[in-house]
């Protein structure tokens, strides 16, 4: 049996779990993928899944290690100065930089988006810090996958 985030054994211990709740959408995969290849280049479905797998695997393993070092804290929330540490101890400083650079950035924009907001009208922008949440995860990934495969060379079309 797994443990959840506060130690606890869980009844699901991923052999239940749903392909598509295991995995990132394929869509978004090859959404990303489609931003590094030149426009008139085709991804096959092979390619996608395996890049789908890749993807969702990795993330899965830097978030457990974030997990665990909150677990050690008897935290609950992992938050993305942890997905930084976990990069780190991993070894992935190549990421780990350039996700603390837009992570700050981030917390800047959403500082003065929810400043703004509730000088406009006090109103609730849970609508809008959730978009963000979204557009930050993806154009993080999107934006570190380009430049691996920039950098490295290693995508061929």
């Amino acid at each position: 049996m797994a443990e959840d985030i506060t130690g606890a054994a869980s009844i699901n211990d991923g052999v239940g779990l749903k392909e598509q709740d295991r995995l990132l959408p394929i869509a978004n995969v090859g959404r990303i993928m489609k931003q590094i290849v030149p426009p008139n280049a085709k991804i096959s479905k092979e390619a996608k899944e395996t890049m789908q797998e890749c993807v969702s695997e990795f993330i899965s393993f830097v978030t457990s290690e974030a997990s665990q070092k909150c677990r050690k804290e008897r935290r609950k929330t992992v938050n993305g100065d942890d997905i930084c540490w976990a990069l780190a101890t991993l070894g992935l400083d190549d990421y780990e930089v350039p996700l603390k650079r837009y992570l700050h950035k981030f917390r800047e924009v959403e500082g003065e988006r929810a400043a703004n907001q509730m000088r406009a009208n006090g109103g609730d922008s849970s609508k809008e810090k959730e978009d963000e949440q979204y557009l930050f995860k993806y154009s993080f990934i999107g934006s570190t996958i380009r430049s691996r495969c920039i950098s490295s060379e290693t995508f061929t079309v």
